[in-house]
């Protein structure tokens, strides 16, 4: 995988499997605007149809993670000559697209959080399947301190589902900032590292998930994500047994199985 691509955000392959996204516009704590979330979303593509890519890490460059949308481009959007809403619309639409994207990976995601998350960088970092933060990082819900909604990218579904409707809510209309150790706290990250540990961290998890199957890892997050969204325990379970017996048929428990007690001699 090639290391680099044009600037405002790069991918770098790693060993065993591991992938590294960093968001790269760190004069503006890696805000984001319509060329970086297009970049973005080519890598996320790139990362997709690669099969020696395993697990996929975000992060970002310098000292932010995501400060979210780039408020010096809020006066005016891309195609605003044939149409104000059209245009908005499909930049709207064009952010919120990463958060469905990073999901729909084959790929798990590690979010290793090494700054401000804030906004679309929180919607972002929230679709990860694991988050990790530094303790420098932060995380709020920004929109509404500029005039807009918190409900933004995915983040009015995904924030209750790790934090839980009352914290949820309070960040989201309040947009106030928290930091770290509070994060850990209620459940939206689950480490908190020294700023210098987060990427050995995120490293090591991603090995450590690389290891597995690739399929079992890949149907672990699919059935996950969509589990979160069953009606029933039944259907959970309907699902949960329809993919063992798909995944069965990799032969991996079978050579996992011999692995672990040995093949029986011959005429036993």
């Amino acid at each position: 995988m090639p290391e680099a691509l044009p600037r405002g955000a790069t991918l770098e392959g790693a060993a065993e499997g591991v992938a590294v996204l960093r968001i790269a516009r760190p004069e503006r704590l890696n805000a984001l605007d319509d060329a970086t979330v297009r970049l973005i979303g080519e890598l996320l593509d790139r990362v997709d149809a690669d099969d020696g890519c395993r697990v996929l890490i975000v992060t970002g460059e310098g000292r932010g993670f995501c400060a979210g949308f780039d408020l010096s481009l809020a006066g005016d959007a891309p195609g605003s000559e044939y149409g104000e809403t059209q245009a908005w619309t499909k930049r709207q639409e064009l952010f919120a697209g990463l958060v469905t994207r990073l999901r729909g990976l084959r790929q798990p995601v590690i979010a290793a959080v090494n700054g401000p998350a804030n906004g679309a960088g929180l919607g972002i970092a929230l679709a990860a399947e694991i988050r990790i933060a530094a303790k420098s990082a932060s995380f709020n819900a920004a929109f509404v301190k500029v005039g807009m909604s918190s409900c933004d990218i995915g983040v009015s579904w995904l924030l209750p589902r790790a934090v839980g409707s009352s914290r949820s809510f309070e960040m989201m209309l309040t947009g106030r900032m928290v930091q770290a150790e509070e994060a850990a706290r209620i459940g939206l990250v689950s480490e908190v590292v020294d700023d210098d540990a987060l990427m050995p961290c995120a490293l090591e998890m991603a090995r450590s998930i690389a290891a597995h199957s690739a399929f079992a890892v890949w149907m672990t997050k699919r059935g996950g994500w969509a589990n979160l969204e069953s009606a029933s325990l039944a259907g959970a379970i309907e699902l949960e047994n329809r993919t063992q017996i798909l995944a069965r048929t990799t032969g991996d428990l079978q050579r996992a199985a011999q692995a672990l007690i040995g093949r029986p001699k011959r005429g036993a």
